[in-house]
């Protein structure tokens, strides 16, 4: 396949879809340096239908890879800064009075498009993180009760600060749940920072993706066959037994007040299908839940204060769940 603007968006084939989605990473890269594992949790939410919650200090580059994958996949996107003083109105879209026709008509808000970058979701009060809760579960936003369907595909990408907890409102547990995936964006590595430096000394211009050259190597067509082809899938019971057994395991652990829901058990058994087809098989393997269990379940489980504060974290508590309960053969 030549993954041109010409042809982006017209795959049906399954095959085709995988090359084209497996050619983000390359065009992502143009703009983002040396931020793959973030790429792929971004492109498996958008093979199951969920959401993501990314987490890094500022200037990672949150903003520019959610703009270059849609830059790439042929996507709307929009951004919303979380402040304090945001209405859910401000997010969903409201009424507005015509003063022409003397009836009232709804404006759109920013959530009417493909990828929508929820910027320091947690600065804002819990009134408004809840307006997002419809658009996110029932891909629609009821205003005057009247129900408006979102556009299809529909990903929220919400970034949170873990440093700055100064103003800010945690996110509910309820909410935490409503998102797929947790991805952490780390700092760069000396080399990537160099590298960096070295696009902007050069003329680089984030703002300018068609100058750094990215373009479209894939479209909505080709996420509608990959998506197809990730439920046939074939998932063993073992399979479906060591996914049980995992969030099963979260429940009962010491360290932890709150465990993994069934939906969250739901949600690593899918990630786990739409990485298994991305890697190239029609199953999926132990290694797969093992690859995906970290940025699935991490926002799904609570740490009891005391172990908090001995220094344990939930991608620890995690990992020792993962070497201790038995791998189907």
């Amino acid at each position: 396949m030549d993954p041109t603007t010409d042809n982006a968006g017209q795959g049906g084939d399954a095959g085709t879809a995988r090359t084209a989605l497996e050619a983000l990473r390359a065009e992502i890269a143009k703009a983002v340096v040396g931020q793959d594992p973030a790429v792929t949790g971004l492109v498996v939410a958008l093979l199951c239908r969920g959401h993501v919650l990314l987490e890094g200090v500022p200037g990672v580059a949150k903003t520019l890879l959610v703009r270059a994958l849609a830059s790439a996949l042929e996507l709307d996107t929009k951004r919303v800064q979380f402040t304090p003083d945001l209405m859910p109105s401000d997010v969903t879209g409201s009424l507005v009075y015509d003063t022409r026709t003397a009836e009232f008509s709804f404006q759109p808000g920013p959530v009417f498009t493909n990828l929508l970058l929820a910027d320091e979701i947690n600065r804002t009060p819990p009134k408004t993180q809840s307006s997002l809760l419809e658009a996110m579960e029932e891909r629609q936003v009821t205003v005057d009760g009247t129900p408006r369907p979102l556009p299809e595909p529909f990903l929220v990408a919400a970034t949170q600060n873990p440093v700055e907890y100064e103003g800010t409102y945690p996110l509910p547990e309820a909410q935490l749940d409503r998102f797929l995936l947790k991805l952490t964006i780390p700092l760069p590595s000396r080399q990537d920072e160099i590298d960096v430096l070295t696009r902007h000394a050069s003329g680089f211009d984030p703002r300018d993706l068609r100058a750094a050259g990215v373009r479209a190597v894939a479209g909505p067509a080709d996420l509608e066959a990959a998506r197809a082809a990730v439920t046939k899938t074939t998932v063993s019971p073992e399979i479906t037994a060591y996914v049980v057994d995992i969030c099963r395991a979260t429940r009962e652990s010491p360290s932890l007040t709150l465990g993994v829901s069934p939906r969250g058990a739901t949600a690593l058994l899918a990630t786990s299908r739409a990485w298994a087809w991305l890697t190239g098989r029609d199953y999926v393997i132990p290694d797969d839940v093992k690859a995906l269990a970290l940025p699935t379940l991490r926002h799904r489980v609570q740490l009891r204060p005391e172990a908090e504060m001995e220094g344990v974290t939930a991608d620890s508590v995690i990992n020792a769940i993962l070497a201790h309960v038995p791998v189907p053969r």
